[in-house]
């Protein structure tokens, strides 16, 4: 660059008003820093007009001598009080924008969920208890301690089927607060066979999660055997190993697997598509505010052109024409398939316990906080969103895995549960307990079986329409080896 273009671009900047650009991009060039990013982050913290020069009179100066660049550096040492105040922004607002930014449109409603719930900063599952009474909402576990004993009586059956192999892995997939491993393993304590088999491994992406699975499972941390520093984690309820991971993928392969599902798949996010010659996809962008709001996209997206191709494939042509909305959730269909090709390799059965239903879903996002329900793109990250269950496309992705695959259900929770004899242990539970305790496995049970399906009792009619017992299903897949799994024979 000769020198009449070093004053033709100081003259630029001067007609720009900033006066204090860098003195080491005009005369030193890159060479004065390392890194191109500390380059422009430097400039423009140290970029601002003169104080002492009006628009105006800035207008009215003349030319600056082709030798001359001068140089205002008191922005460098005094720099506007307000350039660092923080931001009240939430920090995930924040992060939803830049990637909507980022792409120069909308994002889509399965995007949006992701972030929502398990960004690693910010997420709604990430750095809290969400769950129970205190939470946000309760799940079958918080209700009553019989749910997961009937789910510890419901895998002891499998693990005989698949002959009481003397090595298991035992995996539950977004364990929540621990409540349904710690009853599963308490009730089958007094079964040492099946209990010293079990490697157990919880698939958990919350840190602050972990630790209370950690403390309601009474774990400990012991030294191996060997000459190692190595410590393994043990469940003090039944004496188990017991391990964290963050995705299914990490648990390790090779040894006969039982997996629990419960209420782990209404949280994977979901695409919307509303019915339109062009096949729209509903998307979500960022307007004035930071506020939230639904489009539809102008044409076809590929989520639309790969994943609801697919999804409707499996349905039949009255199913689709009745249906304004749909939802079709690719990571259910992707969690299947990996559930499926672990028990076809290794053997064993999934076991999924969720609220849904046997067909296409149309539109069921919902968002809870403080046990009510909110608008979804309220204030992202302070509430759990949640979508209907399609088990049918749980189905199919599972069969078109393996033929070394079957697939039982779904029947209600009410079937499951009772079959399995939940009726004969709040029985027995009532025969000790006080009064107090007996009004709560009364209201429990009515919770968990509910909705007018139980068959077991005549329940008081104030509680049977808060009840689980029809909105909640059941499936299995398991190995064909193994046979057919209780209770869906």
């Amino acid at each position: 660059m000769v020198a009449g273009d070093y004053v033709m671009l100081a003259n630029l900047y001067a007609s720009l008003h900033l006066r204090t650009f860098s003195y080491a991009l005009i005369v030193g060039g890159p060479r004065c820093c390392s890194s191109p990013h500390r380059f422009c982050s430097s400039s423009r913290s140290s970029a601002t007009l003169n104080p002492s020069v009006s628009r105006e009179e800035e207008s009215r100066e003349s030319p600056r001598p082709a030798a001359t660049v001068s140089i205002d550096r008191s922005g460098l040492h005094n720099p506007p009080e307000h350039s660092h105040e923080p931001s009240s922004v939430p920090e995930l607002v924040k992060h939803l924008k830049s990637i909507i930014k980022f792409r120069g449109g909308p994002i889509s409603v399965a995007e949006y969920m992701e972030e929502v719930l398990t960004n690693p900063q910010s997420g709604f599952y990430i750095n809290r208890d969400v769950f129970g009474a205190g939470g946000d909402f309760i799940t079958s576990p918080d209700v009553s301690q019989m749910f997961g004993e009937m789910v510890g009586v419901w895998t002891m059956c499998l693990w005989e089927q698949m002959g009481q192999p003397e090595n298991v892995n035992l995996v539950e997939l977004g364990p929540g607060r621990g409540t349904l491993m710690a009853d599963l393993l308490r009730s089958t304590s007094k079964f040492l066979k099946f209990t010293k088999s079990l490697n157990i491994h919880m698939v958990e992406c919350s840190p602050a999660l972990q630790k209370v699975q950690y403390s309601m499972l009474k774990c400990a941390d012991e030294a191996m055997n060997d000459d190692s520093s190595a410590k393994r984690t043990i469940s003090m309820l039944s004496g188990s190993s017991i391990s964290w991971h963050a995705t299914l993928e990490q648990v390790p392969l090779g040894l006969p697997t039982i997996i629990i599902a419960h209420e782990f798949y209404d949280a994977l996010p979901v695409h919307q598509f509303q019915k339109s010659p062009r096949g729209c996809e509903l998307q979500i962008i960022c307007f004035l505010h930071n506020r939230f709001r639904f489009v539809l996209s102008p044409q076809p997206t590929p989520a639309s052109l790969l994943y609801l191709t697919k999804r409707c494939r499996w349905a039949s042509s009255e199913e689709i024409r009745d249906l304004e909305h749909i939802e079709v959730c690719p990571k259910a269909m992707e969690l299947t398939h990996q559930i499926a090709k672990r028990i076809s390799l290794d053997g064993g059965g999934a076991l999924i316990v969720d609220y849904g239903k046997d067909g296409l879903i149309s539109d069921s996002l919902q968002a809870i906080r403080k046990h009510k329900f909110v608008d979804i793109l309220d204030n992202p990250g302070s509430a759990d969103l949640s979508a209907y269950v399609d088990f049918a496309s749980i189905r199919h992705s599972a069969e078109e895995v393996s033929d070394n695959i079957s697939v039982h259900g779904p029947i209600t929770q009410s079937q499951f549960l009772g079959s399995l004899g939940i009726n004969f242990r709040v029985d027995a539970l009532l025969q000790n307990c006080t009064e107090e305790q007996a009004e709560s496995l009364r209201t429990g049970y009515w919770r968990l079986v509910g909705d007018g399906e139980a068959p077991f009792w005549e329940g008081p009619d104030e509680l049977t329409p808060i009840g689980m017992g029809t909105r909640y299903l059941a499936m299995a897949i398991v190995n064909k080896k193994q046979g057919t799994p209780i209770p869906f024979e």
